[in-house]
């Protein structure tokens, strides 16, 4: 049997750790966003596969939750003291992966294939696939008006500005790899990571045929809630929804994927919304669902794969 997730960053990263913890991890593909990806100083950044990579090759910065351990930064210091753009901080580490990726891609490699052999040579025991190889940048409009990369928007403003709308047109135009068709139409669970649902999940879904092929697997789509409380675990998840207009609750996220997903997990915290979810046509788990790389963890993976 074969899972694959539809993973954002951080959040995803802990999941996909949670499920290699109870089951084979030759048998899990994580199905990675590139909606955040960037071209900077020459290099091709991937945030959320080097996220995951990194985290599920126990390198990360457990206290960021980006980035590597026992980074230093001194690329990023001379490069800010020459006057050059030194706002999305890159890591002296960090900079080896992007230095490789763009080789490889120099070279003719495409994304799928460079992802695979910077998992391998990283210590990643996860599959990870990018869902397109075509650019896909998502963009957004601040409420003044104000166009905004994603990094600009995440990183450069703290995502601390006011949203008006996210733009997924160029998500929309991509074709899916032929690596993350197969992993999508042939895995026997589909799980949906408790990521931003708007700007990790959302530009997924925005991709030619990625909901078609959900909807007609319903029945075995998993999708776990990244609010718990009101609050998102991580990042702006719970005031990106409320500007534009959701509701910022593990059932508002439900509602957004009812026609995809038959069951939905929540947190004990949110267990008085389990009726209204179940309304919607969903079956839920209650449990806990903040990962603590330990037996909530293990507890967790063990749930979704008996769902």
């Amino acid at each position: 049997m074969t899972t694959c997730v539809l993973s954002g960053g951080v959040g995803a990263a802990k999941l996909l750790a949670a499920l290699a913890s109870v089951s084979d991890p030759r048998d899990i593909i994580g199905l990675v966003n590139t909606g955040d990806d960037l071209d900077l100083h020459g290099l091709r950044i991937c945030p959320d596969l080097d996220t995951i990579t990194y985290t599920l090759a126990g390198l990360n910065n457990q206290e960021t939750g980006w980035g590597l351990t026992g980074e230093t930064w001194r690329v990023m210091e001379e490069l800010g003291r020459l006057g050059g753009e030194s706002w999305f901080s890159l890591g002296d580490r960090d900079l080896a992966t992007h230095l490789y990726r763009t080789q490889r891609l120099s070279e003719g490699a495409d994304l799928t294939t460079v992802t695979a052999e910077l998992t391998v040579k990283l210590g990643c025991p996860i599959t990870l696939l990018p869902a397109t190889h075509d650019a896909a940048p998502t963009r957004f409009l601040s409420a003044d008006g104000q166009g905004l990369s994603f990094q600009e928007y995440f990183v450069k403003h703290h995502h601390d500005i006011a949203i008006a709308s996210i733009n997924l047109e160029a998500a929309a135009q991509c074709a899916l790899t032929d690596a993350a068709r197969h992993a999508l139409e042939s895995s026997t669970h589909i799980v949906i990571a408790p990521s931003n649902p708007l700007i990790s999940i959302g530009p997924l879904l925005a991709i030619p045929d990625v909901t078609t092929i959900l909807s007609a697997k319903r029945a075995s789509v998993v999708a776990v809630s990244p609010i718990v409380g009101g609050v998102a675990i991580k990042g702006p998840a719970e005031r990106l929804m409320r500007e534009l207009g959701f509701e910022a609750s593990a059932l508002g996220v439900a509602r957004m994927y009812r026609d995809l997903a038959s069951t939905m997990v929540i947190d004990t915290v949110d267990a008085s919304l389990a009726p209204a979810i179940e309304q919607l046509g969903m079956q839920v788990i209650v449990t806990n669902t903040i990962m603590d790389g330990g037996p909530v963890s293990a507890t967790l993976g063990q749930s979704i794969l008996d769902a």
